[in-house]
């Protein structure tokens, strides 16, 4: 006999960088794992020093990493977890990036800019990622960027859950913040039982980021609870903005809900004043204690991770966790 044959065997290793312990904690908790043990320092100059405490040779390793400030420091960090990843001989790895940087500057908006959401794929597939898992990408055809699986996880459901849940679906109308998240808007009203959608007609200065002008209102809103939909709120320009003007074209309530709660600068102070009755995120990105306001609440994205997690562990679908079908 010239070949000795071995009993094939499939062994799930979960990693987590720095960024948002708890959430790579509770999703090692619904999938009844333990997180590697690694160690990790900043040098003192910055640079970052990583190193697994167990052997992950053959394993199919997710390394979880939320990218929030300081952005970059993290994007290097979970760069540096797989290349050692790679370097030791793991036999599958799988970024998770419930929050995917730099994904506003999908394209060039004038010459000689770059396109960073690009780069970053880049830079993870150099790096040794085989695949990305993420969650609401601010456009979808960041998945073409990566050469590789992408799975994109959607948080609609578990948001249009907690809305109808806690408000119903009587007299509730789906608002977009601008015309270019109708599509969504359209997927939350069937969500919540084929309710109206309207959408917020405004201007950007492309020169001024961050500096939006809402204009006027485009549906039916008076005497209605308002749903306000995103995928991030940033520095809170944009909601606040809408809040108010639907405020003032006579909506009962306005309700607001956003996956990625990046909340930079004036952000909590904003949402705080902004008239909304509630602010909904999901926990993608961690939210300090100081940037939280009474009115708001955070959804755990834990449950969602982990039965993709297990699903491409298991070589199963990820499609079926959405729509049902494999």
């Amino acid at each position: 006999m010239n070949a000795k044959s071995g009993t094939p065997k499939k062994n799930l290793m979960f990693f987590s960088g720095r960024a948002h312990p708890e959430l790579a904690e509770e999703v090692a908790k619904h999938l009844n794992v333990s997180i590697t043990p690694q160690s990790a320092y900043d040098f003192a100059n910055g640079e970052i020093f990583v190193r697994f405490e167990e052997s992950v040779r053959g394993c199919d390793a997710f390394v979880i990493q939320s990218h929030s400030e300081p952005i970059n420091q993290w994007i290097m960090e979970q760069l540096l977890m797989v290349d050692a990843l790679k370097r030791a001989s793991a036999k599958r790895i799988t970024v998770i990036m419930p929050f995917y940087p730099y994904a506003r500057q999908d394209k060039k908006h004038k010459g000689r800019e770059p396109i960073s959401a690009r780069l970053v794929a880049d830079l993870f597939k150099t790096a040794g990622a085989d695949r990305i898992m993420t969650v609401d990408l601010h456009t979808a055809q960041i998945q073409g960027f990566f050469d590789g699986p992408v799975d994109h996880l959607l948080a609609q459901t578990l948001l249009s859950r907690y809305v109808g849940e806690t408000y119903g679906s009587d007299n509730v109308t789906v608002v977009s913040p601008d015309a270019g998240r109708t599509k969504l808007a359209e997927k939350w009203a069937d969500d919540l039982g084929g309710v109206p959608i309207a959408f917020i007609h405004k201007t950007r200065d492309p020169l001024r980021p961050n500096d939006v002008v809402a204009n006027r209102v485009v549906g039916e809103v008076r005497d209605r609870l308002c749903v306000v939909i995103d995928d991030m709120v940033d520095t809170g320009g944009t909601i606040s903005k809408a809040v108010d003007q639907l405020l003032s074209e006579g909506a009962r309530d306005v309700v607001v809900a956003a996956t990625h709660g990046v909340l930079s600068g004036p952000a909590p102070q904003r949402l705080s004043e902004c008239g909304a009755r509630e602010v909904v995120f999901t926990n993608t990105l961690p939210i300090p204690d100081e940037k939280r306001i009474a009115k708001m609440t955070v959804l755990s994205i834990a449950p969602l991770l982990a039965r993709a997690i297990q699903e491409v562990f298991e070589d199963g679908s990820v499609t079926s966790l959405f729509d049902g079908n494999a």
